[in-house]
């Protein structure tokens, strides 16, 4: 049986302080190939916090966080910031595009960075994903000359830039107005169902979860449900 692309053991994340938080608590989770999993909750439940420990954005305090089998604990931060780039794309709520580079060079940024490929090779990936999203006429605007929308949309074209197998999504609707947010929602689906790829989406939007696959709810920075069931 392949194991799981990421699995948390015992996961908890405290912060320390005079008084200290605990973020999650106690969490295992296995998430495979090809799953579109939600991750909701009520507000200040641990659902971005998870995110980012799966993400190896963040570290555990307790617990184990493996990505294709590998333990991460007590990686060096270069071999973790070598498995994001390789295996994890991001898209948060707010883009976060460089706002002085185009889209295209936005897109391209992972690719720089993993380094696999020439320079012509990156801006033409970087062109046919623009494209594939329907953004190849805006390829080369700055961000500020995009709707929210559109920004998104580079946003996931930067996230999948360099082939990963799993894309995590913080809140990629959270500021998008609902016709966007139907668009962002089918490409992370699409990425799923018609690419092969694991999606992790956190969201309050309860309607957008209950479309998905997979559907994780913290409570209080503990897994209180895990449904498989529907879908759409």
């Amino acid at each position: 049986m392949t194991e799981p692309l990421i699995v948390a053991s015992g996961v908890t994340r405290v912060l320390a302080g005079a008084i200290p938080v605990t973020l999650v608590r106690d969490i295992d989770l296995a998430i495979g190939g090809n799953e579109l999993v939600a991750v909701t909750g009520p507000s200040g439940s641990g659902k971005s916090s998870l995110l980012y420990l799966l993400g190896l954005l963040d570290l555990p305090t307790a617990g184990e966080v493996r990505i294709n089998g590998r333990a991460t604990a007590h990686m060096a931060e270069a071999e973790r910031a070598a498995v994001r780039l390789s295996t994890l794309g991001f898209v948060f709520q707010f883009h976060f595009l460089l706002p002085e580079f185009t889209a295209l060079d936005n897109v391209a940024l992972p690719m720089k960075a993993l380094g696999a490929l020439p320079e012509a090779g990156m801006r033409e990936r970087a062109h046919l994903l623009l494209a594939s999203l329907g953004l190849a006429e805006h390829a080369l605007k700055r961000p500020d000359q995009l709707s929210g929308g559109q920004r998104q949309r580079v946003a996931v074209a930067r996230a999948i830039a360099n082939d990963p197998p799993v894309i995590l999504a913080d809140e990629p609707t959270g500021s998008l107005d609902s016709k966007s947010s139907e668009q962002v929602f089918m490409i992370l689906r699409d990425l799923v169902h018609l690419q092969g790829k694991t999606v992790i989406a956190v969201t309050h939007d309860l309607d957008l979860a209950r479309r998905m696959d997979r559907r994780i709810v913290l409570d209080d920075g503990a897994i209180v449900s895990d449904d498989r069931s529907g879908g759409a």
